[in-house]
Formats: structure tokens, C-alpha cells, sequence
């Protein structure tokens, strides 16, 4: 059984068991959150449509946080004497998808 699940503004595809990254959440390490579901597949069952979804739970425990990869980023303007370098390293939270069920 697996799910799409929408986290941090991106579609997953998540299944029990699976370590995720997503956006930054706030909430403490260890509590547990809830992903809403867009796609449940079990087996050959399909389940798609909203009204269904609204019964599926995706439930995910939360490890902790964790930094991208460095991004280096470089202005230069040519003959003006003007360069500039900064550098970037996004945020993001590890999760552990707890389970997918029909709760409601």
C-alpha cells in the first residue's frame, strides 16, 4: 500500500516505513503529523476521489531537522569592481511515515 501525499508544496510518494524531507515544519522531534492524502493505492484498489480521501490518514513521526546541500551563489558585474558571493543552505524536516489507514 502506498499514498501521494502532499508535503511542503510538493507531491510524495510515501509508503509505511518511508524517511522523508520536506519543507521546515514546526513541531517538535518525535510528535506526529498529519499529511493529506491525494492518491491511495492498495493492491488494485485505486481511491481518488475527494470524498474518499477525506477517510485516509497519513500519519508521520518526526526525526528532526536537518540542511540541504550548500548553494553557492555569485554577483559579478564586468569593468565596475563589484562581485559579491553569498551562500544558502535550506531547512528541512526528516520524517517517518507511521502509517496510512482508513480512519475515519
Amino acid at each position: 500500500m502506498y499514498a501521494i501525499v502532499r508535503a511542503g508544496g510538493r507531491q510524495e510518494k510515501v509508503a509505511e516505513g518511508d524517511v522523508l524531507t520536506v519543507d521546515k515544519l514546526d513541531a517538535e522531534v518525535g510528535s506526529t503529523v498529519t499529511f493529506p492524502a491525494l492518491l491511495v493505492v492498495d493492491g488494485s484498489n485505486v481511491v481518488s476521489k475527494q470524498a474518499d480521501l477525506a477517510s485516509y490518514e497519513v500519519t508521520a513521526e518526526i526525526l528532526g531537522a536537518v540542511k540541504g546541500p550548500k548553494i553557492h551563489i555569485m554577483h559579478y558585474r564586468n569593468k565596475t569592481g563589484y562581485k559579491r558571493r553569498m551562500g544558502h543552505r535550506q531547512p528541512y524536516t526528516e520524517v517517518k511515515i507511521t502509517g496510512i489507514k482508513a480512519g475515519k
